[in-house]
C-alpha cells in the first residue's frame, strides 16, 4: 500500500510513499530497543559528537530540505530554508546536553542520595503536516540526547523531510535504528506506537480531537505523553500601543504558513477608540502579502496543504459572511485561498473555533477586564501577543491571559532555547528549553547507607600475612 503526495500548488500527484503495516511498526519498534541500549552505553561526549554530526549534515543538506519542504508541503522556499536552519540550531543546541544531564546530591542523614536521569528507552514521535520537520526536531533532538530511541510517524501528506532527516541521520553516523521514521497512517502506524508497550513515551502534535485519543490510549498503559494541540491565540491591541507597527505586522502573526500554525494570532482584539484607524492600517498590509509559487524567492505565502483542508477552510467563510477586506491569491491549479479579514461577532463560529487558515477575525473591546475576558474566553490557550506602551499593563495583562506563550510587541512564539506549550486544550506538558531533555528521562533516587563508625583496624602486631597475598620481596 502506498500514499500518493500532492504538490500543494498544483494539485497535482508527484510522488508515492510506501505506507508502513502494523507488523513493520512492531519490527521497527524491536529494532530500537535494541539500537537504544547501545546508545545509551555510549559516553556522553560520544553522543554529544554524534549529534553535532547529525547537525552538520542537516546544515550540508539545507538547500535539499527546503525543496522537498516547498513541494510536498506548499511552503515559500525562504520559510523552508529557515525551517531546515532551525532543524540544525536545534541539533546544535541538544548535542551539548549529553554532557550536563547531570542528577544531584540531596543532604539526608545516614547516608548519601543521589538522582540519575535515566533514558525512558523507545520514544514515539508522532508529527503534523503544517511544519514536518521543525516540529519533528524539537522532539528528537532533545530525546536522542538523554540516551532514547526515536520512532517517528510523520503525517501522511508530508513525510518527505522527516523521511530525509533520518537517511541523514545515518549518514552522519548515529546507530543504524536509533532514528526510525515510518510513513503511514495514523490509525494504523499512529495509533499503534501509542499502545506498544515498548514505546514508554509519545509525543504527539496535532488536532485536540486526536490528542484526545492519544491520551486516552496511553492512559491505559500509564504511558508518559506530551501534547501539543489546537489554538485560537489573541493577538491584543491597546489604544497607547504603536498602532502603526501593530497593524504592519499583524500579517506575518495569522497568515504564515498561509495560517496552518497553532500558534496563529488569529482572533484580534482591539481597544474600541482606535478599532476604524487599525483597520485603515491593516488593509495595505494585508494586500501586501504575495501570495504565490512556493519556490518563487519572493513568495510570503503559499497554497493550503490539500483541497481537503482547503473545503474546511472555505466552510467558515461562506457567502455573505462578514468579510471586511481579502488579499490576493492565485487562480487555477492549488490550494489557494486569500488572506481574508473578518468582522464577526463575539459567538460567530469563525471567531471561536480554529480554521487552521489564512482568515483572522478583528473584534473590539472596550477596556483591560473586556479584553482579559475575551481572550480567554476559549478551550484554547497556546500562544498570543500583546501591544501597549504601558509596562505595568504588559505585565498585568500577560499574568491574566491564560495561555502557555506570549509576546509583547511581537509575535515571536518559538525560541528553541525557551519553553513551548499550551495551557486547557492546547496541550501537555513542555517542548524545548533547557530543560527538555529531562522529559525523555525517568529520575531515579539512590540511597546508600553509610555506617557512621568507621571499621576497625586490626593492629599490625596480631596480623599474620595472607597466604594468598605478596610478600613484599616479590612485589
Amino acid at each position: 500500500m502506498t500514499t500518493a503526495l500532492v504538490n500543494p500548488a498544483t494539485g497535482r500527484t508527484f510522488a508515492d510513499v510506501p505506507s508502513t503495516s502494523i507488523e513493520e511498526t512492531d519490527e521497527a519498534v524491536a529494532r530500537a530497543l535494541v539500537a537504544q541500549r547501545e546508545w545509551a552505553r555510549r559516553a556522553p561526549a560520544d553522543r554529544a559528537a554524534a549529534l553535532r554530526s547529525f547537525a552538520g549534515a542537516v546544515d550540508a543538506a539545507i538547500e535539499e530540505l527546503a525543496g522537498l519542504e516547498a513541494t510536498n508541503s506548499g511552503h515559500p522556499i525562504g520559510q523552508a530554508r529557515w525551517e531546515a536552519g532551525h532543524v540544525r540550531d536545534v541539533l546544535q543546541y541538544y548535542a551539548a546536553a549529553p554532557e550536563r544531564l547531570a542528577g544531584a546530591q540531596i543532604p539526608v542523614a545516614g547516608g548519601l542520595d543521589i538522582t540519575f536521569h535515566d533514558p525512558v528507552g523507545v520514544v514515539g514521535v508522532i508529527t503534523p503536516w503544517n511544519f514536518p520537520m521543525t516540529i519533528a526536531s524539537w522532539a528528537f533532538a532533545p530525546a536522542l540526547a538523554a540516551g532514547n530511541a526515536v520512532v517517528l510517524k510523520p503525517a501522511e501528506w508530508t513525510p518527505l523531510t522527516s523521511l530525509r532527516l533520518a537517511a541523514i541521520a545515518l549518514e552522519a553516523g548515529l546507530p543504524e535504528h536509533l532514528f526510525q521514521v515510518l510513513p503511514g497512517l495514523g490509525p494504523v502506524v499512529g495509533e499503534r506506537l501509542v499502545t506498544h508497550p515498548d514505546v514508554r513515551k509519545v509525543v504527539f502534535t496535532g488536532s485536540t480531537a486526536t490528542g484526545k485519543r492519544v491520551m486516552a490510549l496511553a492512559a491505559e498503559q500509564v504511558k508518559q505523553v506530551t501534547l501539543e494541540l489546537g489554538g485560537k491565540s489573541a493577538n491584543i491591541v491597546f489604544a497607547d500601543s504603536d498602532l502603526e507597527r501593530a497593524a504592519r505586522t499583524a500579517p506575518s502573526g495569522v497568515f504564515e504558513n498561509a495560517g496552518q500554525d497553532c500558534c496563529a494570532r488569529s482572533r484580534i482584539l482591539v481597544e474600541r477608540s482606535v478599532l476604524d484607524r487599525f483597520l485603515e492600517l491593516l488593509e495595505p498590509a494585508v494586500a501586501a502579502v504575495a501570495v504565490g509559487d512556493p519556490l518563487d524567492e519572493s513568495t510570503e505565502m503559499g497554497p493550503l496543504v490539500s483541497r481537503q483542508h482547503l473545503s474546511k477552510v472555505e466552510g467558515f467563510v461562506p457567502a455573505g459572511a462578514p468579510v471586511a477586506f481579502r488579499g490576493s491569491a492565485p487562480s487555477g491549479d492549488g490550494f489557494w485561498f486569500p488572506p481574508t479579514v473578518l468582522l464577526p461577532s463575539r459567538t460567530d463560529r469563525a471567531f471561536r473555533e480554529e480554521i487552521f487558515g489564512p482568515v483572522v477575525s478583528v473584534v473590539p473591546f472596550d477596556d483591560e477586564a473586556d479584553a482579559i475576558g475575551l481572550a480567554n474566553d476559549s478551550p484554547y490557550g497556546l500562544s498570543g501577543s500583546i501591544w501597549t506602551r504601558d509596562l505595568s499593563r504588559a505585565v498585568r495583562v500577560s499574568r491574566a491571559v491564560e495561555s502557555g506563550n506570549l509576546s509583547v510587541n511581537s509575535h515571536s512564539s518559538v525560541r528553541y532555547s525557551t519553553p513551548f506549550g499550551g495551557f486547557k486544550h492546547s496541550g501537555v506538558g513542555r517542548e524545548l528549553g533547557p530543560d527538555a531533555p529531562l522529559a525523555f528521562t525517568e529520575t531515579k533516587n539512590v540511597f546508600f547507607a553509610i555506617d557512621d563508625a568507621p571499621p576497625s583496624t586490626p593492629s599490625p602486631s596480631t596480623t599474620a600475612p595472607s597466604a594468598s597475598a605478596p610478600s613484599e620481596e616479590t612485589t
